[in-house]
């Protein structure tokens, strides 16, 4: 595993993003951890996460496209964060843009803000923790009625690998209903690898009790591809 995607583990951790105990889903799943973004609260913390999400969509897409489309409300602050982090890291300019929940009628019009969106604009989606895949289907419509976007593809930071509508990853049913090639910072199958039995600030976090709580969880809702 590469050391960044070990040292995003540990930064979630730290930043109390990832926790592991008895949790319930949105969609009612009890799950044995969670993934709180909401917990990234400091220009510090988001610096950092804006950089991780920079090397992940280096990675997996390299970085010629043109902006970083935020869903509201999580992915605004997502977008900017890595777009700043891309020009950091890469000397590379890409615009930030985000919806709003509902269009602004005065002053800077319209449903979106930011980098206006146009024909031929090459996009990459990035969000916080895809299961279920609702906020795409909300995008996707709003990308299309910009003109003729072109979707490079979408980043999320962890990858839960459990079942979204039907027996495939949520992520992999995103990849074939709008042909978008997807990414994670990390799934949850590193997660576990790399904190299963091994200490982290004189804490073992995932024990033998926790990594057989979230075999079983994935037993029960994880993907079969």
């Amino acid at each position: 595993m590469e050391q960044y995607k070990q040292e995003f583990i540990e930064f979630m951790i730290d930043c109390d993003v990832l926790k592991f105990g008895d949790f319930v889903t949105k969609s009612g799943r009890k799950t044995p951890f969670f993934v709180n973004t909401g917990f990234y609260r400091t220009g510090a913390q988001l610096r950092r996460l804006g950089q991780y999400y920079a090397r992940a969509i280096q990675e997996a897409f390299g970085l010629d496209f043109d902006v970083l489309f935020g869903p509201a409300y999580k992915g605004i602050p997502l977008s900017v964060a890595a777009s700043i982090a891309i020009s950091e890291l890469y000397g590379r300019e890409i615009g930030y843009c985000a919806n709003r929940k509902e269009a602004k009628d005065h002053g800077d019009k319209g449903i979106l803000l930011g980098t206006p969106l146009g024909d031929g604009d090459r996009v990459v989606l990035i969000e916080d923790v895809t299961t279920a895949g609702t906020s795409i289907a909300e995008t996707m419509p709003i990308l299309k009625a910009q003109g003729e976007i072109k979707p490079v593809g979408l980043v999320v930071s962890v990858d839960r690998m459990e079942r979204g509508q039907g027996t495939k990853s949520a992520l992999k049913e995103i990849e074939e209903k709008y042909e978008l090639p997807t990414t994670a910072i990390v799934t949850m199958g590193e997660v576990v690898e790399h904190l299963h039995n091994r200490p982290y600030n004189g804490k073992t976090i995932i024990d033998d009790a926790m990594k057989a709580a979230i075999d079983a969880y994935y037993e029960q809702y994880g993907a079969q591809a």
